[in-house]
């Protein structure tokens, strides 16, 4: 009689670059230095029955779509797991080399990526099938301050990256502790919390940031493989106690302190262990585009600016836009699909479930989502299956700032305003048709 329980495994590899690497997050040319902690690629396989899935987490900023769907058709080829089943999330350090290739910050570091990030998740994620086992879980929340609404309003009515207390923010830190359910013996502590990886600032240490203090400190407390994946963080950033998101290596330390007590008082508040129940929504995200701006604002835009290889961040990234909205007319046009289509993969372990999304998206989604999900734990995950920048909820367009400006001017055609609503109907339909 064939075996259909929940199995589980878990493992993690060491992706730890070279001092001398590029780093990611801030500007192109800052280089690494030193090694604060070590980087990692931590994979959570499951199966029951006949499915199987790969849930993987990695300690870099943002994983370019294209180089992320690359990964999961190759451990998906290896491990014969169809790669829309291979979910893969970046936990969004700022610390770690450029596997996001964003036009303005800098080319993805393919030396980086075909010598240790490659090989380093294909051996993780066939470690993880190999140690599957009969599996249970317990599920552990508490209220968290690590993260807060980073959305500043200056007394000018400008939008600043600092502190906003009166901000959304996503407040709950959620443990999921598998174990094996004949020894008892852990297997893996998932630890979900939406916040900005920025507490080192722009830094020359490579770090994991204050997750990876969290993770290292309730690992050494459990003595189980414990690993991070971000929520929803588009508009979190760490509160620090200089009043910024932003600070050094001593403001990762001081956080990952806190953020580890969080940690274990979301272990020691889990509840009963239950057998998973592996299930896979998948379906198809489709988010309509916005009309493409005319071609005489787009060449007046070109125009205006006198250097465009002196500009780096939000400045490259909206000249990028207007000269792909001049390269579309110029080519006459074409037709095109009128909306962004996203092939979608929703895990659930029977209470718990993970969405994933190739954006920042903002702490309300989530919220939204949890709400109206079907699942008690929904979790959703930011950076996940590639990037495509921030994804803000409507209210928050109107008022600008940094995270705005890369949701408006992200290549030639952008989305609508209302995405969140979107995001929010198309994931809950996928759930739905699915049930």
């Amino acid at each position: 009689m064939a075996d259909n329980r929940f199995m589980a495994g878990a493992a993690r590899a060491d992706i730890t670059p070279a001092v001398g690497t590029l780093l990611y997050g801030y500007n192109p040319h800052q280089v690494s230095t030193s090694i604060h902690d070590n980087l990692n690629a931590t994979a959570f396989a499951m199966r029951q029955g006949d499915d199987t899935a790969i849930l993987m987490t990695i300690t870099v900023g943002d994983f370019q779509t294209e180089l992320c769907s690359e990964i999961r058709e190759k451990i998906g080829e290896i491990c014969g797991v169809p790669a829309r089943r291979i979910i893969v999330a970046a936990t969004h350090t700022h610390s770690a080399p450029n596997v996001a290739g964003m036009e303005g910050w800098g080319g993805v570091d393919r030396p980086y990526v075909d010598n240790i990030l490659f090989p380093a998740m294909i051996k993780a994620a066939k470690d993880a099938l190999s140690d599957l086992q009969p599996a249970e879980y317990a599920v552990g929340v508490t209220e968290s301050k690590v993260g807060i609404n980073r959305r500043q309003q200056l007394l000018d009515g400008r939008i600043d990256l600092g502190q906003n207390p009166w901000g959304c923010y996503d407040p709950y830190m959620t443990c999921v502790a598998i174990r094996n359910c004949e020894t008892k013996k852990g297997i893996l502590n998932l630890i979900h919390y939406g916040c900005h990886g920025t507490a080192a600032g722009c830094n020359h240490e490579i770090t994991r940031d204050w997750s990876g203090i969290m993770t290292d400190r309730l690992e050494t407390e459990t003595g189980v493989l414990t690993a991070y994946w971000n929520g929803s963080q588009g508009d979190v950033g760490p509160r620090l106690t200089n009043g910024r998101t932003v600070g050094d290596i001593h403001h990762v330390e001081e956080l990952g302190g806190i953020a580890a007590t969080d940690a274990k008082r979301a272990y020691d508040a889990r509840g009963i262990y239950v057998p998973g129940e592996l299930k896979l929504f998948e379906g198809e995200v489709a988010i309509p585009y916005k009309p493409l701006v005319p071609r005489e604002e787009a060449e007046a835009k070109i125009a205006a600016v006198k250097d465009p290889g002196s500009l780096y961040n939000i400045e490259a990234l909206t000249y990028a836009h207007y000269k792909a909205v001049k390269e579309v007319y110029d080519a006459g046009v074409p037709e095109h699909d009128t909306h962004y289509r996203i092939p979608q993969t929703i895990l659930s372990l029977g209470e718990v479930s993970f969405i994933p999304f190739p954006f920042e998206i903002f702490s309300e989604i989530s919220l939204r989502l949890r709400y109206h999900a079907p699942t008690r734990y929904t979790l959703c995950l930011s950076n996940t299956n590639g990037y495509n920048a921030y994804l803000p909820t409507e209210d928050q367009i109107v008022r600008g700032g940094y995270e705005i400006l890369c949701f408006l001017y992200s290549g030639a055609y952008t989305l609508v305003n209302n995405s969140d609503q979107v995001l929010l109907d198309e994931n809950l339909r996928i759930m739905q048709e699915n049930n």
